[in-house]
């Protein structure tokens, strides 16, 4: 087999579940928890490649919505499986004001069930968890839209919070 998908639905995470506790470095090399963000929501998500077209389509959606995540007490994580170098260039320059996470031994992405393994690369797969303040996962976008995963959070994030 060239192909293997880590994320059976067996082990699936599901909505209402303690989100898995992670422990990794950002583009500027400081660690980030799980346990660090609580208290407020987090959209944590998961990305193939840094400065690819639909990965940077997504980082940048984030951002230009940072405002309007950040107004719904929302913190903005990027996770993949490149490393901090790749993602200090990435975040520079596209000027991503937020954490970009390096799971250079894919084990976050595994434990997310976020990860395709296709022999000679790994990538994470294009997964979007929105976890709430007390570390629980509120929804769950698999193969999330480039292009509308940002507006999708939002919008729940009001629901949620009956805005």
């Amino acid at each position: 087999m060239l192909f293997t998908s880590h994320g059976s639905q067996a082990n699936a995470l599901k909505i209402g579940q303690l989100a898995p506790n992670f422990s990794l470095p950002d583009q500027n090399g400081k660690i980030h928890t799980l346990q660090s963000f609580r208290r407020k929501w987090l959209a944590l998500y998961f990305y193939p490649r840094d400065d690819t077209p639909g990965c940077t389509e997504q980082a940048c959606k984030f951002r230009d919505d940072l405002k309007q995540l950040e107004d719904l007490g929302a913190n903005i994580i990027g996770i993949s499986v490149d490393n901090t170098t790749s993602h200090a260039k990435f975040a520079k320059k596209y000027n991503l004001p937020f954490p970009l996470l390096a799971d250079n031994n894919a084990e976050t992405a595994i434990q997310y069930n976020s990860l395709i393994n296709l022999m000679v690369i790994k990538l994470a797969k294009r997964n979007t968890f929105l976890i709430d303040p007390n570390g629980k996962i509120a929804k769950i976008y698999l193969s999330a839209s480039t292009s509308h995963n940002s507006a999708e959070i939002i919008k729940d994030l009001k629901k949620l919070q009956n805005l």
